[in-house]
């Protein structure tokens, strides 16, 4: 199979932003690497399929999302870690403050309910529009901006975050909380 040299490119261009959709969809690298993997071979074998014109990007975070919905609806009889007390036997403890800071980040969206989760990385650590969000998650836009609204809202809770100050320097975190209060909108963005 010979592909366009422009989609090719752009197809390579997407995996950093597929593979981190993916870690935090999965919460574990080597699935990631996987699910993005088989997302790239499913979008080759599929290509015919792509609509020349629209957006790539979206039809990727699709067609990674499905995978990792059907690889969860496989794997739910697997034993589970649900306090990650094995998973934290795994990594060795971070030595910076924003690795911390991340960590906190990281532990406060797990527990945020799936849909609202993925709602809120598409938007906010994605930077797609609530109309991609909507049509990646299959569902409405009002839907995916009371998903967003409500996650960051419950981060903002998870994380003690109370005022613009109480926030680092941190992109991610920013970018998470950015609608999270009135004043600090304005001030994060």
């Amino acid at each position: 199979m010979t592909l366009e040299p422009d989609l090719r490119e752009a197809l390579l261009g997407a995996v950093p932003s597929l593979r981190a959709f993916a870690i935090s969809l999965s919460g574990h690298i080597d699935r990631a690497d996987d699910l993005v993997q088989d997302t790239l071979l499913r979008a080759l074998a599929n290509i015919d399929r792509f609509e020349r014109g629209t957006n790539l990007n979206a039809w990727l975070f699709t067609i990674l999302r499905n995978l990792f919905h059907s690889e969860y609806r496989k794997r739910r009889r697997e034993v589970e870690d649900p306090d990650g007390g094995y998973a934290a036997t795994l990594r060795s403890a971070p030595d910076q403050q924003s690795h911390l800071d991340f960590e906190d980040l990281r532990a406060a969206l797990a527990k945020l309910p799936p849909d609202q989760r993925e709602a809120l990385l598409l938007v906010g650590a994605q930077g797609f529009s609530y109309e991609d969000a909507a049509r990646i998650c299959g569902c409405a836009v009002g839907t995916v901006k009371s998903r967003v609204n409500r996650a960051r809202k419950r981060l903002a809770e998870l994380m003690f975050v109370e005022g613009f100050d109480d926030l680092g320097l941190d992109g991610l975190t920013a970018a998470a909380l950015q609608s999270h209060g009135g004043a600090r909108a304005g001030a994060l963005a």
